[in-house]
C-alpha cells in the first residue's frame, strides 16, 4: 500500500483489519506503526536520489523498493536490510535558500519567461524560477500562472 499520511488517518481501522488477515502487508507513507503490517516511513531526503517532487514520493519510494527485493520475498529480512543500507546511504536533506517573490515578482517573471520562451510549460518555468535561487511554492505558482496566461 502506498497512503499519504492523511489517507493512512481515513484508513486507520481497514488498516488494522488488514493486518489481522494479511499474511505479509506492506505499507509505504501511512502516519503510524500497525502491527504486523511492514510500513516503511516517508524519507524526504530520498526525494532527490528518487527524482520527482514530495507529493508523489511514496510511490517512488515503492517503486524503489522493488528493485531492493531479495528472494522475492517482498518483507523478507534480506529486503528490508537491502532497502535500509540503500536508503541509509541515498537520504540526503536538502536544504533551500531561496529568496521569498511577491504576487507580482511572479506575475512579472512568468511575463518576461512567456514572452521569451513561449513554448516553455508552466513546470518548466518554475523549474527556471527556482533553479534561479527564487521561491514560489507549486500550487501559488500554478494559480498565478493561470490568472497571467490563462
Amino acid at each position: 500500500m502506498v497512503l499519504s499520511e492523511v489517507y493512512a488517518r481515513a484508513m486507520d481501522a481497514e488498516l488494522y483489519a488488514l493486518a489481522a488477515v494479511a499474511s505479509e502487508a506492506l505499507l509505504f507513507g501511512g502516519v503510524d506503526e500497525v502491527a504486523d503490517v511492514h510500513r516503511v516511513p516517508a524519507d524526504a531526503g530520498l526525494r532527490r536520489s528518487l527524482g520527482g517532487t514530495l507529493t508523489s514520493l511514496n510511490v517512488r519510494m515503492a517503486t524503489s523498493w522493488f528493485q531492493h527485493c531479495q528472494d522475492r520475498q517482498l518483507t523478507s529480512p534480506a529486503t528490508v536490510d537491502s532497502w535500509t543500507k540503500w536508503a541509509a546511504g541515498a537520504s540526503k536533506l536538502e536544504k533551500h535558500n531561496r529568496t521569498p517573490m511577491t504576487d507580482d515578482e511572479v506575475i512579472a517573471f512568468i511575463r518576461q519567461q512567456v514572452a521569451s520562451r513561449p513554448a516553455s510549460s508552466r513546470t518548466q518555468l518554475l523549474r527556471l524560477l527556482r533553479d534561479g535561487g527564487r521561491a514560489c511554492e507549486q500550487s501559488r505558482f500554478a494559480n498565478l500562472y493561470s490568472q497571467t496566461v490563462g
